[in-house]
C-alpha cells in the first residue's frame, strides 16, 4: 500500500532544476498568430519571464533573423533579462543552432520548459527533437501561438502524444512558488501576477487593498 508523505511530486517543476527556452517572441511571428489574442500573449511572454527572471530559473533566449525580417524580442521579455542577448538563429527548428545547443549542454539540465511562436514549428521542433535525445519537456500552452486555433492545438497534440507535458503561464509562475509561506518570493510572485496575472492580479490586488489579506498568513 502506498505511503504518504508532505513532498511535493518529482513531475513538479522547482526553479533549480530545469532550463526556461523562449523561442521567438517577435512583431512578425505576432502579426499572423490568431489562436491567441496578441495583449493576452504578451502578458502571458511577460509573467514566464519575470518568474523565471525572479526565481532565478537558467533561461535561454532565442531569436529568428531578428534584425533581417522578424524583429526584437517582446520588451516585457527584454526587461526580465536586461543583461542577457537573445542567440539569433537561421533555423526555424532551434535544436538545430549549435549556439543553443551549446547552451543548453553547458547549463546541464535534463528538463525543459518551452513557450513561443508559433507553436506548430517553432515548438515542435526543438521539443520533439529534445525528447528524441531523452530530454524532459514541458510546454506552456498559453505562452505559444499560431496562425489558426487548429494549428496551436494540433501541435500541443502532437507534442503531448510524444510525451510533453503541458501546462499554463500562471500554472508556472505558481508552481515555482508553490508554497505561500515561503516569504522571500511571496511579494514578488505576487507582484508579478498583479502585474501580468488578468483577472487573478486584480483579485490579489482588490484582497489586499480592501482588507490587507495575505495567503501565506
Amino acid at each position: 500500500m502506498a505511503q504518504a508523505s508532505a513532498a511535493p511530486g518529482k513531475l513538479l517543476l522547482s526553479p533549480n532544476d530545469h532550463t526556461l527556452i523562449m523561442i521567438d517572441f517577435q512583431s512578425q511571428m505576432a502579426f499572423a498568430t490568431k489562436s491567441i489574442d496578441a495583449v493576452l500573449l504578451r502578458n502571458n511572454a511577460g509573467l514566464i519571464a519575470h518568474a523565471a527572471a525572479g526565481f532565478g530559473v537558467s533561461t535561454i533566449l532565442t531569436t529568428v533573423a531578428e534584425k533581417s525580417f522578424s524583429g526584437p524580442m517582446f520588451s516585457e521579455i527584454a526587461e526580465a533579462f536586461p543583461n542577457q542577448k537573445a542567440l539569433d538563429r537561421t533555423s526555424m527548428n532551434t535544436w538545430e543552432d549549435a549556439a543553443v545547443i551549446a547552451q543548453v549542454n553547458a547549463i546541464g539540465k535534463g528538463r525543459l520548459v518551452m513557450a513561443g511562436l508559433w507553436t506548430s514549428v517553432c515548438i515542435v521542433g526543438p521539443a520533439l527533437s529534445a525528447i528524441d535525445q531523452g530530454f524532459e519537456v514541458y510546454i506552456i500552452a498559453d505562452g505559444c501561438g499560431d496562425v489558426s486555433a487548429e494549428a496551436h492545438d494540433r501541435a500541443m497534440d502532437r507534442m503531448v502524444q510524444a510525451g510533453a507535458r503541458p501546462m499554463t503561464s500562471v500554472q508556472y509562475l505558481l508552481e515555482l512558488q508553490r508554497d505561500w509561506a515561503r516569504g522571500q518570493t511571496y511579494d514578488m510572485t505576487t507582484g508579478i501576477a498583479k502585474k501580468y496575472g488578468g483577472a487573478y492580479g486584480l483579485g490579489i490586488t482588490y484582497a489586499k487593498t480592501m482588507f490587507g489579506a495575505s495567503e501565506g498568513h
